[in-house]
């Protein structure tokens, strides 16, 4: 009985703030414009935005595989070893399960956290670190090439620095706040593991194809999970970007709703302009417009990628803005709709707060450094 009572609530809660909010956007635009402007931007964002992103997925999956195949990968990870101790306080074997979130997703990590050999490595906080150590890299070659086919390669390269930055600083805080809370998660991860985890991907007893095999092989089977990829981000491009567009962006030409794609009530902007000189300071954002796509990004990086072109027809994109989206949208990587599942694989759910907690504030520092060091290089004429 109690539990009908609740479920009545919610629903009434729900239908409530359904009417108010769809209410309120058809009073302004036109119930007709409203339905028609959903529609249709979403109809163009699968159009124009999710299959170009899909052709980059497609081709970015079958370049990580061909890197992995002929052995690109292993050789940066043994080169980016020397870094994780002093950087990230993290094992040499992470350097690969940075790479392959970079080439692939937040999720790739948890497949090797999740392997005994390479846990072996770790203790317990730094096992649990790898949640946020991992999601900073997350679709991080999706997000650089997406950029940089926009024209700005320079601030695309900014941006990563600040990525980069921003997940040192999300991986110790993880670290620091799980060994002040939990000061026995000092101690190994895995007790009994066998050994031998940091040449293991190097197996040169099984036969091998010819060279042109492996090469088709290859890019067929890594332009096939880009395509899952491109499938994946469906929703969230779709979904996610056409709510964000329907309170971030007006009326067309001449003030009038005609239930065109990217219209809508400019609620966002409107609420960042109250406290704009926040955003100006921090990120270098002319156009309050701009907020919406580290918004976005919190849930779905892919769906913030949604939103460049239409930030680019509108004229508002800039080198800055693009050095701290990429530095955001690496870093941040839609953490909040992953790091639960991750964690929760993991069997740390307890750690769920603290590693959002962190991400949070790494994300943020990594668009400030990102900006600063645009402004910097702008001022020495670098970029």
């Amino acid at each position: 009985m109690k539990n009908s009572h609740r479920s009545l609530v919610e629903a009434l809660v729900f239908l409530a703030l359904f009417a108010a909010v769809f209410g309120a956007l058809g009073y302004i635009m036109g119930s007709g414009n409203l339905i028609n402007t959903i529609m249709n931007t979403a109809h163009s964002l699968l159009l124009n935005t999710v299959f170009y992103l899909m052709g980059i997925t497609v081709l970015t999956g079958a370049l990580s595989k061909l890197l992995t195949e002929f052995g690109v990968v292993k050789m940066l990870e043994k080169g980016l070893r020397v870094l994780m101790k002093p950087l990230f306080n993290l094992p040499g074997a992470a350097a690969l399960g940075a790479l392959m979130t970079f080439l692939s997703d937040n999720p790739a990590i948890i497949a090797f956290a999740k392997d005994r050999s390479f846990a072996s490595f770790f203790k317990k906080y730094q096992l649990v670190s790898l949640t946020n150590f991992g999601t900073a890299f997350g679709m991080g070659f999706v997000v650089l090439i997406t950029m940089v086919s926009l024209g700005y390669g320079s601030g695309a390269l900014v941006g990563f620095v600040g990525a980069f930055c921003g997940s040192i600083i999300s991986t110790r805080l993880m670290q620091r706040s799980c060994l002040k809370a939990w000061p026995e998660m000092e101690s190994p991860a895995v007790e009994d593991a066998p050994e031998g985890v940091e040449e293991r991907a190097d197996d040169n007893s099984a036969p091998k194809d010819s060279i042109f095999m492996r090469f088709l092989n290859s890019i067929l089977d890594g332009g096939k999970n880009g395509v899952e990829l491109g499938l994946a981000i469906i929703p969230g491009v779709l979904i996610i970007t056409t709510m964000v567009i329907l309170i971030t962006f007006g009326p067309g030409d001449g003030g009038v709703y005609d239930g065109s794609s990217g219209q809508g009530v400019p609620i966002l902007p409107w609420l960042a302009q109250k406290i704009h000189w926040v955003f100006e300071w921090l990120f270098g954002f002319a156009d309050m417009r701009l907020i919406a796509f580290p918004m976005t990004a919190l849930g779905a990086v892919g769906a913030a990628l949604g939103l460049l072109p239409t930030f680019n027809a509108a004229g508002i994109l800039d080198g800055n803005a693009i050095a701290v989206f990429t530095a955001i949208g690496m870093c941040w990587s839609g953490f909040l709709s992953t790091h639960t599942a991750m964690l929760d694989t993991l069997g740390y759910r307890k750690a769920i707060s603290k590693a959002i907690g962190a991400h949070t504030v790494a994300g943020l520092c990594a668009g400030i450094i990102a900006h600063f060091l645009y402004l910097l290089l702008t001022v020495i004429g670098i970029v």
